[in-house]
């Protein structure tokens, strides 16, 4: 109890700008937690296993077995393609196509929301500058109205600089967890490429129908 009042004396300190870095904070945690739960139920996918599951059945282009395997499989790279197989194509450049449109939308998802954390690491630390400026200017207005006391305007200044603290607090915080939700973006993107670069090489330039 004594340390939920004094985090309330500290947030009072900080002046105006401590709302909207609180709101900030917010904002990083909800999505922290919403992207956290995003990619363990959705994003990744066994890439070696995979291919192991498909290799027999892409050697003899049995595409229907192919598209089952991927539809049982989770993770992102194993739906798209699923979701590939699932339409008609006449050729890998054909199939190539659908699966870089399918790509792009997956690639959407997996960011989705990660900006705003790219933002909160650029606006926090500004906020927390401004919170210090503005206090610093109540401080010397105070000093004037109070004939120059010195206690009064050190007083300020460290209530001040709470803001400019807090708000890289919370840009450390936004940063460490966009890096760390960039780096699984990347590693998902890496496999989708892989998956489709398999693919697409088990298939010839033209399929046999094609040829006659």
């Amino acid at each position: 109890m004594e340390l939920f009042s004094h985090i309330i004396t500290i947030f009072s300190k900080g002046g105006f700008v401590m709302w909207p870095l609180l709101l900030c904070s917010i904002i990083v945690i909800a999505i922290a937690l919403e992207r956290g739960v995003y990619f363990r139920r959705h994003a990744h996918s066994d890439v070696k296993y995979l291919q192991a599951l498909l290799v027999e059945q892409l050697k003899v282009g049995n595409w229907e077995k192919a598209r089952e395997i991927c539809e049982r499989s989770r993770g992102i790279p194993a739906d798209m393609l699923a979701q590939a197989l699932r339409r008609p194509f006449e050729d890998s450049r054909q199939l190539e196509q659908v699966i870089d449109g399918i790509a792009t939308t997956a690639v959407t998802d997996l960011s989705y929301r990660l900006e705003y954390l790219d933002t909160i690491v650029t606006l926090a630390p500004l906020l927390g500058l401004l919170g210090t400026v503005t206090g610093m200017i109540q401080s010397f207005s105070v000093l004037t109205i109070k004939g120059g006391q010195p206690l009064v305007i050190t007083g300020g200044v460290g209530e001040a600089l709470i803001a400019t603290a807090t708000g890289l607090c919370v840009a450390i915080l936004a940063l460490v967890i966009h890096s760390y939700f960039s780096h699984h973006v990347n590693t998902v993107i890496s496999d989708m490429e892989r998956m489709s670069n398999y693919v697409l090489s088990a298939i010839p330039r033209r399929l046999p129908h094609e040829a006659q």
